[in-house]
């Protein structure tokens, strides 16, 4: 980030307000069909789902908790990070039912035992073509909703998983362990990444967590994630830079898990409009172009594409949740984000190294300048998303 104000907060469009719906009538105006009944069994260890295969339309997941724990089951999408539905909050010994209505394609299953950290049991999942296929729900304030409701569970779910990192992390760090600590930092961090917008919206929140070194201003304290970071990267920081201190050490590690579970504690519950997605697509975009594709953002660690890659996650998980919406208003403009999304991760995909990427400092600027030439080929088609979807780009607006 470039400032402690936020940059991209949330907007809110004059629409109007759509009730939430639970996650069984995420399905209604779709067509009449024989639900597909699968059973989902959700222990300490394991998420067993009764077949890794269905027919397109409506499918039921009869969730039951076999552990000790209360429990989540999860349907993501062939990302394995957009939530298509959840059951949540099944305690040991109940069951649940989540339903959902799905075209053909690739999804994934995984169950969250206690409701914290990545999940276990995750599993490929086919939806296969039939004549009950899941169209585009005639009934727009459905899809809508349907949208809201799927990223508040997207966005409780990477703070959740940001939390339990971080508690990893700082634990490290605090014992000196600094070879976990360098390894875990950038996927941890991806967490971050990837709600940023909406975390910049709860004022000193994300001054506390993610500021940089060149932002501060006299006399304020730095914290957060890159405070850290240049005590983990000392080679890479200023002649003369002093290590810090275990107490230091003990005090910044301290902070990060104590903001961070405040922003988990403010995401809880958390309700969105459909301008506030796409504006946050766009607001994510533009962390890409303002920090990340400069090499700006990680100035020690240099693990800015992990970075770059988590907000593109972001807005990809935000796009694809509008999207239905957007080809019933604007199927032009769907295809050409479509493209230059796919153009965009294939320039990613092409600096992975094993499970992370490519160092910032490893790319030539040849390859520099084609992500942020294709960074702004994106830009300028995503702003046209918020006036597309949901409402006059000349409505009011104001800050969530």
């Amino acid at each position: 980030m470039r400032a402690h104000v936020p940059r991209h907060a949330l907007a809110l469009c004059a629409v109007a307000t759509i009730g939430i719906l639970t996650l069984s009538g995420c399905v209604a105006n779709a067509p009449k069909s024989t639900p597909e009944n699968l059973t989902v069994d959700s222990s300490a260890t394991e998420c067993t789902v009764s077949s890794d295969t269905a027919p397109a339309g409506t499918v039921s997941f009869t969730v039951t908790n076999s552990g000790d724990q209360v429990t989540e089951f999860y349907l993501l999408a062939e990302d394995g990070l957009s939530i298509k539905g959840e059951a949540e909050n099944i305690g040991p010994g109940l069951s649940r039912d989540l339903v959902v209505q799905l075209s053909a394609g690739s999804y994934f299953t995984a169950c969250k035992p206690g409701m914290t950290g990545d999940g276990v049991g995750k599993a490929d999942f086919t939806v296969t073509e039939s004549d009950a296929a899941a169209k585009p729900n005639a009934d727009l304030a459905a899809q809508i909703d349907t949208a809201n409701t799927n990223y508040a569970s997207y966005v409780n779910d990477q703070v959740g998983q940001l939390a339990t990192g971080t508690t990893a992390f700082a634990a490290a760090y605090t014992a000196g362990d600094d070879d976990s600590a360098r390894a875990l930092y950038a996927p941890t961090r991806a967490h971050w990444e990837r709600v940023e917008t909406i975390a910049e919206s709860f004022g000193d929140l994300d001054p506390k967590l993610d500021l940089r070194e060149a932002d501060l201003e006299e006399g304020q304290e730095w914290t957060g994630w890159h405070a850290i970071e240049k005590d983990l990267w000392p080679a890479e920081a200023e002649a003369g830079f002093a290590a810090y201190t275990p107490e230091k050490r003990r005090h910044l590690s301290e902070l990060l898990v104590a903001d961070t579970d405040t922003l988990k504690g403010k995401v809880d519950g958390l309700s969105f409009t459909l301008a506030q997605q796409t504006n946050g697509a766009i607001g994510l975009l533009g962390e890409v172009a303002s920090g990340k594709v400069t090499g700006e953002e990680e100035t020690w660690s240099h693990t800015d594409l992990w970075d770059m890659q988590a907000n593109v996650d972001g807005a990809a998980v935000l796009y694809a949740g509008v999207r239905d919406v957007l080809v019933h208003e604007d199927p032009d403009l769907a295809e050409s984000l479509d493209s230059e999304f796919a153009a965009l991760q294939a320039l990613l995909d092409a600096q992975r190294v094993g499970d992370g990427f490519a160092l910032y400092t490893d790319l030539t600027p040849a390859q520099i300048r084609t992500l942020a030439d294709q960074v702004n080929a994106l830009g300028e088609p995503l702003n046209e998303l918020t006036g597309a979807c949901c409402c006059d780009p000349s409505s009011e607006q104001a800050p969530v």
